[in-house]
């Protein structure tokens, strides 16, 4: 079943538009933006299962130089 996420990130400061550059350019990331708020960007991500989205987003987005944080929202996958 896929897993498909909101990831909210919080950055160093001046470093959202770099952080979004290196978000869009994993094939697994749909869609980045810098944010005005709370968070200072997000991402959606889709992978095939949630082992893959823990791993993408353990070893690579919270690694991604100039991300402080993250907050993940997952769907509700109805069956």
């Amino acid at each position: 079943m896929p897993a498909i996420a909101l990831v909210l990130i919080s950055t160093e400061p001046g470093r959202e538009r770099n952080v979004v550059m290196m978000l869009n350019a994993m094939p697994e990331v749909s869609e980045a933006m810098v944010l005005f708020g709370e968070y200072d960007a997000y991402c959606k991500i889709s992978v095939d299962d949630f082992p893959e989205l823990s791993k993408l987003i353990l070893q690579q987005i919270r690694t991604l130089d100039g991300v402080v944080d993250t907050t993940t929202l997952t769907t509700a996958n109805e069956e």
